[in-house]
């Protein structure tokens, strides 16, 4: 078959791999060339790119919110256990703060990236290569296990292997901050419950010592002690006693139902005021007390091999890359020949 004719089939969609095969005998001398010289380029540029080392955390996240509720809360009434791994939910709340705006300035502020990336601090578009570099350089995934992994790329091994760590130490900070937000209001909130609920208790118990100076103290054991009184002096024909005792026992009853229902009022709420404590009291665990918001499972170390650029892959790449453009060129360039 000539070249021609083969390369008329080729533009008729049969070019089989026999014809592909063909191509490159003919074409093996330039092909060869082809190869060294993209062998040769592509180590070239592997040496000249900066190498860049990689440091890797993996963690999973606690499904404590509430630092009370999982301490002090009775074993039964508990939710969840504090020291149980977090699942899919918790898994996606951590990537949230991960790829939060708060976790970022803190990490430029931090590890003082603006001038580590070489970045104009005076440029227009300082932000958007602020952010470039992060984004190159900081990756969070989920793991199929549930658990969070932090890639971290730095020119400095020493230096990614800081800021992997460092950024375990941000999460958990942002996480307790997030938190606080609302157990701080909270806290106030029963405190200022807990304090009304003592005013009222103490304007009761105004009420009824000034009860208690009209001589009602006791109103169930202070009629029961007239009725007593009067039914002695009755028997013993006493009736100047049971006159005195009658106008006693008047004067309970007109103050008896007040002080009953002050003091069944009384009862109520010194319940309701100690519900309130036990809440201040778990309140004030979760303002002032922290816990670990994740269980590492492996820390980063100082990388002793770079992970970019990968020189073989570089090579390969530009190899087959090379090839496969010289075959489509020289199958052109038979196919476009003038004929002899």
């Amino acid at each position: 078959m000539s070249n021609s004719n083969s390369f008329e089939e080729v533009g008729n969609g049969l070019f089989t791999f026999k014809d592909l095969t063909a191509l490159i005998g003919r074409w093996k001398k330039q092909l060869l060339w082809v190869g060294i010289v993209a062998v040769v380029v592509s180590s070239a540029v592997s040496f000249i790119l900066t190498p860049k080392y990689k440091s890797t955390v993996v963690f999973y996240p606690t499904t404590n919110n509430s630092i009370s509720n999982a301490l002090l809360t009775d074993l039964n009434q508990r939710q969840k256990d504090p020291l149980e791994f977090g699942a899919e939910e918790e898994a996606e709340k951590a990537l949230q703060i991960l790829q939060s705006s708060k976790l970022t300035e803190r990490l430029v502020r931090n590890y003082h990236l603006m001038e580590h990336y070489k970045i104009d601090p005076n440029s227009a578009l300082k932000k958007t290569k602020l952010a470039d570099k992060i984004a190159a350089n900081f990756s969070f995934s989920r793991t199929r296990y549930l658990s969070i992994k932090v890639d971290v790329l730095d020119e400095d091994p020493v230096m990614a292997a800081k800021m992997a760590n460092g950024i375990l130490d941000l999460y958990d900070s942002i996480k307790n901050e997030i938190q606080l937000e609302v157990a701080i209001p909270a806290l106030d909130i029963v405190k200022r419950q807990m304090q009304a609920k003592e005013n009222e208790i103490n304007a009761i118990k105004t009420e009824l010592q000034k009860l208690g100076a009209e001589g009602v103290t006791n109103y169930e054991e202070q009629s029961r002690a007239l009725n007593e009184e009067i039914y002695k002096a009755r028997a013993a024909g006493k009736m100047d006693k049971v006159a005195e005792l009658v106008d006693q026992s008047k004067n309970l009853v007109q103050y008896g139902g007040q002080f009953t229902a002050l003091t069944e009022l009384l009862q109520l709420e010194l319940d309701k005021l100690s519900d309130l404590k036990a809440k201040f009291e778990r309140a004030e665990v979760d303002v002032k007390e922290t816990l670990n918001n994740k269980f590492t499972v492996s820390g980063a170390d100082v990388a002793e091999q770079r992970a970019y650029p990968v020189r073989k892959l570089i090579v390969l790449v530009s190899l087959l890359a090379s090839w496969f453009f010289a075959i489509a060129v020289f199958a052109m360039f038979e196919k476009f020949k003038p004929k002899a």
